[in-house]
């Protein structure tokens, strides 16, 4: 993969530009900000870019702000929120729209770099990575909007299952249950959230981000 990192702690930035280059993965730019990011993007077209949330000149938002640009600007590059913090506000805007190609890991749950080019590569090739917690949060600030009550309490555990880029397989066995309750609990999802069969085959993210904007 063609990689374009955006991190502004010097050590870090080195030390992931450094594993990733030892798995095999080519790393084009690294910046320390949103405007260099952004450039970065332009000039170098990559599979995707890893971005934390918190840069200069304010350290808040820069980086998810131009994670939100970047989806905009250059829909075939993948994003992945690499960052210590959770911003629901700019994470709604980035899960936005095309529903293909981003993700949202934190720093401090991620201790297998393998794992770790694992969510880079589904991101690259147009799918989520999502993390838990942040599953968690964007989930908990939607479960009283009316249009969702319709699901039931098992129905919104495989969703958040879904979210987080989970396989069929793999929810049966977090959930306990077999397959064909899987497949039978998405079915009920796709059809309460109204989300018809289509050619792009993306109902699954598209339920996930219908659940967080609804």
């Amino acid at each position: 993969m063609r990689i374009v990192i955006a991190e502004d702690a010097v050590l870090l930035r080195d030390g992931l530009t450094q594993l990733l280059a030892l798995r095999g993965q080519q790393v084009v730019a690294v910046v320390g900000d949103a405007e260099a990011l952004r450039a970065a993007v332009a000039e170098h077209c990559p599979d995707v870019a890893v971005i934390d949330i918190r840069m200069p000149p304010t350290h808040t938002d820069e980086g998810l702000r131009a994670a939100v640009a970047i989806r905009a600007e250059h829909p075939d590059v993948g994003v992945l929120i690499f960052s210590q913090h959770i911003e629901t506000r700019y994470a709604a805007d980035l899960l936005a729209g095309r529903a293909a190609g981003v993700g949202y890991l934190l720093k401090e749950r991620v201790v297998d770099i393998d794992e770790f080019i694992d969510a880079l590569t589904r991101v690259a090739a147009g799918g989520t990575a999502l993390d838990p917690e942040v599953v968690s949060q964007l989930l908990g600030a939607s479960r009283r909007r009316d249009t969702l009550s319709q699901l039931t309490h098992r129905e919104r555990e495989v969703l958040a299952l879904m979210a987080e880029g989970h396989a069929n397989t793999a929810i049966s066995q977090a959930l306990v249950i077999s397959d064909r309750a899987v497949e039978k609990h998405i079915a009920n999802i796709f059809t309460k959230l109204d989300l018809p069969p289509t050619a792009t085959g993306h109902r699954r993210v598209l339920a996930v981000l219908r659940y967080l904007h609804e």
